[in-house]
This record gives structure tokens, C-alpha cells and sequence, in this order.
């Protein structure tokens, strides 16, 4: 059985943008938490924008939160900007799936040459073409319930 549609008619999907613990292809990995004071401090004013260019706003993020997983993300494409209709339709081809978090670092150590991120400014979400951290993909329309599902997954996979 094939998975559904990753976004729904009115343009809202979910997903993951960042998984804790995880070693991204830039050899940084989240750790749990970092995202905590960012998403409270600047709710509501977190972009979503297309390949993290501030001239491509492509949409609003309805949610964003911590979990046990990592950061998901619920979001929504604005109907009539050209770039959101667009994505819209590769999103829905499956030709487009990765997200990627735009940030300042507040807080990090090194293991083994990598950078634990223990405290992040975060401050836009976009979707692109390859994301640093290949598990931060768009996974299901807006249901929390498939995000969850996906979640456990990934963790049975490890």
C-alpha cells in the first residue's frame, strides 16, 4: 500500500525538520530541548520558506513543536503565490520532501568532532530539495496520528 498524498488540497502538510540525536551531513546533531526557548520566544514569527530564502515565503507554519522525536512541523502553502502552487504539486508528485531549519546556534559542545546543538535560535523553516539532515522530510498531510506513527517507525528502524 502506498503511503498518502503528503499534502492535502488546501496545501497543509507535516513532518519532521530536525530529529534528535541524529547526525546531519553538516556533523552537527539536535539534542533534546533545543528548540525550547526559540519556539516560545518567537511563536508565531518562525518562516516558512522555500530552499531558506528570505524572498520565497511560501507559507505559515501552523504548528511547531518538540516531541520526543524531534521538531515537527504542521504547515500550510498560501493558495495564489506562484511558488506555493508549485510546491504544492511537487509535494504531491513526490518530487520535493525535505525540510531544513534555518538557525543561530546559542549553545553547543563537540563529541568526536561533531557539534551537539543544545540551544538553538530558530528562526524560519524551509523546504528544499536536500536536506542536511536526511530523516527531516514531509511525511503526511496534517495528521499528528501519522507523524506519531511515523515516529515509531523510525525508532523501530534504528
Amino acid at each position: 500500500m502506498q503511503n498518502p498524498i503528503p499534502v492535502d488540497a488546501d496545501g497543509r502538510f507535516a513532518g519532521y525538520a530536525s530529529v534528535f540525536n541524529r547526525l546531519d551531513s553538516g556533523g552537527d546533531i539536535v539534542m533534546p530541548g533545543a528548540f525550547a526557548k526559540s519556539l516560545s520566544a518567537r511563536a508565531g514569527r518562525i518562516r516558512l520558506l522555500f530552499q531558506h530564502d528570505p524572498k520565497e515565503p511560501v507559507g505559515i507554519w501552523e504548528e511547531l513543536r518538540e516531541d520526543a522525536h524531534g521538531l515537527f512541523a504542521r504547515g500550510k502553502l498560501v493558495p495564489g503565490v506562484a511558488r506555493a502552487d508549485a510546491l504544492k504539486r511537487l509535494i504531491e508528485a513526490r518530487a520535493l520532501d525535505g525540510l531544513s531549519i534555518g538557525f543561530r546556534t546559542v549553545k553547543a559542545s563537540r563529541q568526536a568532532g561533531n557539534r551537539l546543538l543544545h540551544e538553538i535560535d530558530l528562526f524560519e523553516v524551509s523546504i528544499v530539495t536536500f536536506p542536511m539532515m536526511e530523516a527531516a522530510r514531509i511525511t503526511s498531510p496534517i495528521s499528528a496520528g501519522a507523524a506519531i506513527a511515523a515516529a515509531t517507525r523510525t525508532i523501530r528502524n534504528r
